[in-house]
């Protein structure tokens, strides 16, 4: 089976560590985040994945590749300017039709569930599409798309309602694409893979155009968008049923501990103090230091909100 990581975005609401780093290669418990996706999909039986890249490329690649399991083998789609979602799918079309169905996931988040069996579930209902969708109370913040008691699509967001729908649930960037739904993509370059593509085929009476809704106690999803779910990410990490990305982590030299994650190679000067705080791998906190809720990277101490910027002691 092959798929696709989309990783390609600027990270805007991360800057100034989106900056340093593009959002995939942020570290998260001392490993780059594009890891957690990428163990995933090797549990899932995945042998082949393309990653999407433009923010800083090379430093995406590196860390993809070094964490890469054995047994996937691993391209990438630089695009020069971004394609957007759907563009950036088309790209890469003819490699994702190769496997009947495909997966694309998005970079910027982790994800705990089984993806072997939504790809059956989503063979069995003899679809062109499945979106993963979960209750979440985070909902109002970033919007949901419902669906009608057959699983169809029915409405995306404020933007696209047909009306008809008995469930909701917040998008999480996983989906299942048949080789015959890649054909119907728009002969555009750069566009939105919801918007543009999808909400248009269903506005067209397509009925193989599914979600499979979760309930809010039902699998992992943290998206890791803004400087507080990246923090979240560090310091209150959920168990993983794929990966004990803490186990690698410490044989690679991060220091895991309640409020802090220093990563590898890094060093605290003599005093300093950091509470509910992430230092980077092979960073050098001065002595003296002291900061809180924020990331010290790039050589300098990031806070989230209104907390501690940072001072010498």
């Amino acid at each position: 089976m092959r798929a696709m990581i989309v990783a390609a975005g600027l990270g805007t609401r991360l800057r100034p560590l989106t900056e340093l780093r593009p959002k995939p290669a942020l570290p998260v418990r001392g490993l780059p985040l594009i890891a957690f996706p990428l163990s995933l999909l090797s549990t899932a039986g995945v042998s082949e994945v393309v990653v999407n890249v433009h923010h800083l490329p090379d430093v995406l690649i590196r860390a993809a590749e070094r964490y890469c399991p054995p047994d996937i083998t691993l391209s990438f789609s630089h695009e020069p300017e971004l394609l957007h979602t759907g563009g950036a799918i088309r790209r890469v079309a003819d490699f994702l039709a190769q496997s009947d169905p495909c997966l694309v996931l998005g970079g910027d988040m982790i994800v705990d569930l089984d993806l072997g069996g939504l790809v059956k579930r989503h063979q069995a209902a003899d679809r062109a599409v499945t979106l993963v969708l979960k209750e979440d109370a985070r909902g109002d913040r970033f919007g949901t798309i419902g669906v009608d008691e057959r699983g169809r699509v029915r409405r995306i967001a404020s933007r696209f309602d047909l009306g008809g729908e008995s469930r909701a649930g917040v998008y999480t960037w996983i989906n299942v694409f048949s080789a015959a739904a890649l054909e119907t993509l728009p002969d555009r370059l750069a566009f939105n893979h919801l918007d543009d593509w999808l909400a248009p085929r269903l506005n067209e009476g397509a009925e193989d155009i599914g979600a499979e809704v979760l309930a809010s106690e039902e699998g992992v999803w943290e998206p890791v968008g803004t400087l507080e779910e990246y923090l979240a990410a560090n310091l209150q990490p959920r168990a993983l049923s794929f990966l004990d990305a803490d186990a690698r982590a410490r044989s690679e030299g991060a220091r895991l501990m309640p409020d802090l994650v220093v990563g590898a190679g890094a060093t605290l000067g003599r005093g300093a103090r950091l509470h509910r705080a992430v230092v980077w791998d092979g960073e050098q906190v001065p002595a003296g230091f002291r900061g809180e809720n924020g990331v010290f990277a790039g050589g300098a101490f990031h806070a989230s909100g209104s907390a501690d910027p940072g001072l010498p002691a």
